[in-house]
């Protein structure tokens, strides 16, 4: 188990303590900062054990090429990035990308967790990194790729969300949850994971999908295990600042927002 601890409001960060020879990975980009007696390393490829400055846990260019390949087809970056104490503990510091919320996960080697991509911030070295297919017509209507992120083994995973986490269990609704597609952060490996349409008339379906701002698909999530969805979609983050997004050197003319601001 990774001692942390999880501070800030609108842009969680997740403090942990590195102990002497422990080792945590993490996803490029969500470093902010560290004590200088926690090394840091930066691999193409899974080292044996998920120990840094440890041989390559696969031989062979082939092989390597393996682990790369499951980084590409996740939608993440090629690389890992390791952080190891030497000479005592260490602080090492990471953060989401969004403004949000950070969660810590225990693992305990029965079963494992499936991942959006970009939801993953760091994990023990215990815990092992794979993926998972969706299927390419489930990847295509959810959103989310037909290749999810898969995390077993055995310590402390740590993931992100864009606004709130929530937390739901579908055994407590009947046994069945429907979610938004952009919403889904990570769900535990005894859930299933399909996509369903909204409406049971094409009409019906053009409706939702061209004024209820939803489109026609849900996630569905089935059985007994915890799901966790952000309150906010990266989606609808991006086009909420879209308006105030414009060309370099040009402003934003006429209007309302113009005149009041006195622009014309």
């Amino acid at each position: 188990m990774l001692t942390h601890k999880i501070v800030g409001n609108a842009l969680q960060q997740v403090v942990c303590q590195v102990e002497e020879g422990q080792t945590i990975f993490a996803e490029p980009g969500k470093f902010v900062w560290k004590t200088t007696n926690v090394q840091l390393e930066t691999r193409l490829t899974t080292p044996v054990g998920n120990q840094a400055g440890a041989p390559a846990a696969k031989s062979g260019f082939l092989q390597k090429a393996v682990d790369v390949g499951k980084r590409v087809l996740a939608g993440e970056h090629l690389a890992f990035q390791y952080f190891t104490a030497v000479g005592g503990n260490g602080l090492v510091t990471l953060a989401g990308v969004m403004p949000g919320e950070v969660r810590a996960l225990e693992l305990d080697g029965a079963g494992g967790w499936l991942t959006q991509r970009h939801a993953f911030v760091a994990a023990e070295a215990g815990v092992k990194f794979d993926i998972a297919f969706s299927g390419l017509r489930t990847g295509m209507r959810s959103g989310m790729g037909f290749v999810l992120e898969k995390f077993t083994g055995a310590g402390t995973l740590i993931v992100a969300a864009a606004g709130n986490f929530i937390e739901l269990n579908p055994a407590r609704f009947g046994g069945k949850v429907q979610a938004h597609t952009g919403c889904v952060v990570a769900f535990q490996d005894s859930l299933t994971f399909a996509v369903e349409r909204v409406g049971g008339t094409p009409g019906q379906m053009a409706m939702t999908g061209i004024f209820g701002g939803e489109g026609v698909n849900l996630v569905t999530l089935e059985g007994d295990g915890i799901v966790y969805l952000q309150s906010v979609t990266i989606e609808a983050l991006a086009h909420s600042l879209q308006d105030y997004m414009e060309p370099a050197g040009e402003q934003r003319k006429g209007g309302i927002g113009g005149m009041l601001e006195g622009r014309v």
